[in-house]
């Protein structure tokens, strides 16, 4: 049966079209029920169970379907009849959570089935006049359901299956009781299930209860950011230590200062505010306070039995108690926390102390070990769990919340990289770099090695990480975890053994800087640390480059995700250290695997810059009586380390981010199908990537190479193909380039978000080119480029005097050099809302119509992002 629609559509041009559109009905649409004889089922299809069983209903114990609206489809279980309205609708909402369900309904093991209502001719309905699109979708809802009730009473069967519509929707429902149907809200379908009481915890809050917010008032001070703490520890500002909680009362601490000094070993706590969310075990920095304000280890026994978090008459009478007199002698060195270095939350047991509101959501976990704060969950199963056993994590502990929250489980690990220096018998160091060996799990020409050598590289943009391989391997399988048995690619040998700890960068430094940590790993690192020194050292006396670019880290406000600090990343030694050992593993397996195949090794070459690339370094450091020799690295290199100015330390940074412009792209390349295999920046004849097989395809390749150099895997046609090694090696250049400016562009649309909620700034900036009419500034804070003009369209033009050899630019009476401090005006135009733009304008020194040119910064970034990782 043949039906149509007719609209009118406005075209771009103005005009009116009439649109027509066919609709076909069919009689042969199957119900997709088992047990139903009149409907022809296709062999394989996925089918309704013929006598339902899955879910146990209180509210409905007879065997039944659940045909659910588009607002609660994901929330169900089994023998799901899924409606093509019901799927179109999802499809327009989100495309992830459509193919979810696609997903779904493809397994036969949900028993899901996709019914196409719209095309039955019994189930189909026309939209009225007048009557919105959402309304004719829940009464095809309705009159799909209506048909299956009336359809499935005559299959033959023991018990007839009943057909219920899950909607949330409160009109929906009530139209459907008045028309006979069994309808329920989402959240009573499921509090009605015998069998799954944890699936009521699982429901949206789709009410206006659980919509509470937190208290306004500030309980806790912020903790200091991890980089000030690092400084304050070096200084002796601060101490670090680890939090103790004293079993027997709630409101005193202690933090054992790492180290083997006797003095100020232990620092007590005592109070809410100093305690300052710090949870037993957790790695804290201290400071003392002054010393009347020293306090003695209470005998005071104290539990935190209370049920409301605003008690706060209460919690100061319990903390007077702690403050009764005592001799001075007694008197011990106190503090307080002002900043957590590393949490040691992990899942707790305990029980439920149920809230004394009636139907609240929210009630107060006491954990088993007294040392533990009580946590805040929320639950709908509060009866159902007091008195039981149960295990609850915390997830945030907010500055304005008496109590820490559980907001469900999520682990969190470290990607890092163990050395591990023992001291062979010659007096020699053997160092250990360990990569996790991911070509171990990603095998030659199956799907996961397919597509990690289609993307190459992972992606990292601005608060998101686009990963080549699957979270599987990149977050846990090939990721170093504390005591936990790993494979590894040990340089030359494939070795499974126990990793003994994981250390951040931030936290290694903090080990290597603290006088008063002895122990074997801070040792190890210490030892390290001068080794890589030496390493670097003997680099650089070999002509190798360190150059600059200017990075930065954006903090994003944890609700909204927008930018709320912009800084300029800062490298440590510990940064350095890794980085030497990186660098002496990859230079040693590329001459290991151009030794076993020489015509077919993964390398990595950086050709030298032709002369003239350098010639804006030259001109611009001449401007300040500097000389810079180019005619090798090495020159380049020596030149650039005497290139320094007491007055102005960060001149020599300048001219290395004005260095690091004039190189050559590093590239991948086949050794079978080049000579030149030198690279430049390094000063190494011979270089390949193999530390970072997590996050690039090449480092796979070269493992596959070692593994059968060791004679620990075999090797297969395509490695040793080099005509399709070079095509790879061309894949893998591009996808590399193609992750730098999809990076960029997320720095750069996350720059405009940042001033877009940050409005106008006046900033210290330093030019780094002078033009012919303008000047290119950098702003040190936050890595930020831009342009100042100084003509503007329909304006009087100002006298310009612009000199190529010496590079300088006089407008008016005042000249401009590369380097010299100015200060801009940095401002968010969104005068157009389709090309917002960052703009830029010369605030000192003071120039006459000195015009604001904005930075090339819009959002099409958003797009250009995508292209970038999709083409």
């Amino acid at each position: 049966m043949l039906t149509s629609r007719t609209f009118l559509k406005r075209t771009r041009a103005g005009a009116v079209m009439k649109v027509v559109r066919e609709h076909y009905l069919r009689e042969d649409i199957a119900c997709g029920a088992a047990a139903c004889e009149q409907c022809g089922q296709q062999p394989g299809e996925p089918r309704l169970e013929a006598q339902p069983s899955g879910a146990a209903s209180s509210l409905c114990p007879a065997p039944h379907y659940l045909l659910p609206d588009t607002n609660v489809l994901l929330s169900v279980i089994t023998n799901v009849i899924v409606l093509q309205t019901v799927l179109q609708e999802v499809r327009k909402r989100s495309a992830p959570v459509y193919k979810r369900i696609r997903d779904v309904i493809a397994n036969p093991e949900k028993h899901f089935y996709s019914f196409t209502n719209e095309h039955h001719r019994e189930t189909y309905i026309e939209q009225e006049q007048g009557e919105t699109s959402n309304d004719r979708n829940d009464k095809a809802i309705r009159v799909a359901t209506k048909w299956y009730d009336e359809h499935l009473k005559k299959i033959n069967s023991e018990e007839t299956i009943q057909v219920i519509l899950l909607t949330n929707d409160r009109n929906n429902k009530e139209k459907a009781v008045q028309e006979g149907l069994i309808a329920y809200t989402c959240e009573e379908y499921i509090k009605s299930l015998i069998a799954n009481p944890d699936l009521v915890d699982r429901l949206a809050c789709v009410s206006d209860e659980g919509k509470e917010i937190e208290s306004g008032r500030i309980i806790f001070s912020e903790h200091l950011p991890l980089s000030k703490l690092q400084q304050g520890i070096k200084s002796g500002i601060y101490f670090q230590g680890t939090f103790r909680a004293n079993r027997d009362n709630y409101l005193e601490a202690t933090v054992w200062v790492h180290g083997d000094a006797e003095e100020n070993k232990e620092i007590i706590i005592q109070g809410l505010k100093n305690l300052n969310r710090a949870v037993h075990e957790d790695l804290v920095a201290v400071e003392l306070l002054a010393k009347d304000q020293w306090v003695a280890p209470s005998s005071v026994v104290l539990q935190d039995e209370g049920q409301n978090e605003d008690d706060d008459e209460n919690e100061e009478e319990k903390e007077n108690t702690l403050k009764s007199s005592v001799s001075k002698n007694m008197l011990r060195p106190s503090g307080r926390v002002v900043g957590i270095i590393k949490r040691n939350w992990r899942p707790f047991c305990g029980m439920l102390s149920k809230s004394q509101i009636k139907e609240a959501r929210r009630h107060l976990f006491t954990p088993a070990d007294r040392r533990i704060p009580r946590i805040r969950i929320e639950t709908r199963q509060a009866s159902t769990l007091e008195g039981q056993r149960i295990i609850v994590a915390i997830d945030g502990w907010p500055r304005n919340s008496r109590y820490p929250n559980n907001l469900g489980f999520y682990l969190r690990y470290l990607c890092v990289c163990s050395v591990d220096p023992p001291e062979l018998e010659n007096g020699n160091l053997e160092v250990g770099v360990h990569i996790a060996d991911v070509s171990h799990f990603i095998r030659p020409g199956n799907a996961l090695d397919q597509e990690s050598a289609k993307r190459g590289t992972t992606v990292y943009l601005c608060e998101k990480r686009i990963d080549m391989v699957p979270e599987l391997l990149s977050s846990n399988l090939c990721s170093l975890r504390s005591n936990v048995d790993r494979y590894f690619c040990m340089w030359y040998c494939h070795i499974v053994f126990l990793f003994k700890a994981s250390l951040t960068y931030a936290e290694a430094q903090m080990r290597i800087d603290s006088a008063n940590m002895k122990d074997n790993i801070t040792t190890s690192l210490r030892g390290l640390n001068k080794l890589a020194k030496i390493l670097k050292k003997r680099r650089v006396d070999n002509g190798a480059l360190t150059l600059s670019s200017p990075e930065v880290r954006f903090h994003m406000d944890s609700e909204t995700h927008d930018p709320i600090d912009l800084q300029t990343k800062e490298l440590k030694e510990t940064n350095s250290m890794v980085e030497e050992f990186m660098l002496l593993a990859n230079i040693s397996v590329a001459k290991k695997i151009h030794k076993e195949f020489s015509e077919y090794a993964l390398l990595r070459k950086h050709p030298a810059p032709p002369p003239s690339n350098y010639d804006i370094l030259v001109k611009a450091a001449k401007s300040k009586n500097l000389e810079i020799k180019t005619d090798s690295a090495k020159a380049l290199a020596d030149t650039l380390d005497k290139a320094e100015s007491p007055e102005f330390p960060y001149l020599n940074t300048l001219l290395r981010i004005l260095a690091t412009r004039c190189m050559m792209q590093a590239v991948y390349f086949c050794s079978g199908m080049d000579n030149d295999f030198h690279h430049y920046g390094l000063a190494s004849p011979i270089y390949t990537h193999f530390t970072s097989p997590i996050r690039r395809y090449a480092d796979i390749i070269v493992h596959r190479l070692l593994a059968v150099a060791i004679n620990a895997d075999s090797t297969y046609p395509e490695l040793t193909d080099k005509h399709k090694l070079a095509d790879l090696c061309k894949n893998l250049n591009y996808r590399h380039k193609m992750a730098q400016y999809a990076q960029r562009a997320s720095v750069a649309f996350h720059t405009q978000l940042f001033f877009k909620n940050t409005g106008v700034v006046n900033e210290e900036a330093y030019i780094l080119f002078v033009r012919k009419n303008a000047i290119v500034v950098l702003i040190p804070k936050y890595g930020l480029e831009g342009t100042v003009f100084f003509e503007e369209k329909d304006k009087p033009k100002p006298n310009l005097s612009y000199n190529d050899e010496v590079p300088s630019l006089t407008v008016e009476n005042t000249t401009f050099y590369p380097f010299d401090k100015v200060k801009v005006n940095v401002m968010l135009d969104a005068s157009n809302i389709q090309h917002q733009k960052i703009r830029m304008a010369l605030v000192e020194p003071k120039v006459r119509d000195a015009v604001n040119m904005p930075v090339d910064i819009s959002l099409r970034v958003l797009f250009q992002i995508e292209k970038y990782i999709t083409t």
